[in-house]
């Protein structure tokens, strides 16, 4: 089995939007911290909403550099069943290099939370003022962007 570089970005998209979550990494003075979140998916930047307070929160706006994985899949597979070595995770990953950008904007910020909504459901949802004020949004630009699909069987002229 081996592991192959996705260079599509349609697939790569679609690995992101088949996912509910992922997973921010993010790092001050030395200190690594990473933490589940809900996501959406905007052209060239993914967006993201917490509480305007708290660890993760303070950590962006002192070091606004983060990454941002997707993983989708969690089957195991093996070439030989006796080989430990030879086991695998099928699954496809995805990772997300750049800046956060805060948005204050409460016009810019009720978009996003549109958006986000629309990740996890085809319903339309309206929002109070406090809660859009009240809510942090943060955009991550795409400065670099990977994907890969581990435990995929190697093509030879006996399997293809």
């Amino acid at each position: 089995m081996r592991t192959i570089f996705i260079e599509d970005r349609k697939e790569i998209e679609d690995i992101i939007k088949a996912c509910k979550t992922c997973f921010l990494a993010m790092s001050v003075d030395d200190i690594p911290y990473v933490l589940p979140m809900n996501f959406a998916l905007d052209g060239d930047s993914i967006i993201l909403h917490s509480a305007q307070e708290g660890r993760m929160w303070e950590t962006i706006q002192k070091n606004p550099k983060v990454c941002i994985n997707w993983t989708l899949g969690e089957d195991l597979a093996y070439q030989d069943v006796q080989v430990g070595c030879s086991y695998r995770v099928k699954s496809k990953s995805v990772i997300v290099e750049g800046p956060v950008e805060f948005i204050e904007d409460f016009d810019e910020k009720y978009r996003c939370l549109e958006v986000i909504m629309k990740q996890y459901s085809d319903r339309e949802f309206k929002f109070g003022t406090p809660a859009v004020k009240n809510v942090g949004i943060f955009k991550v630009s795409i400065d670099k962007l990977s994907a890969k699909h581990f435990g995929t069987k190697a093509v030879t002229p006996w399997n293809s």
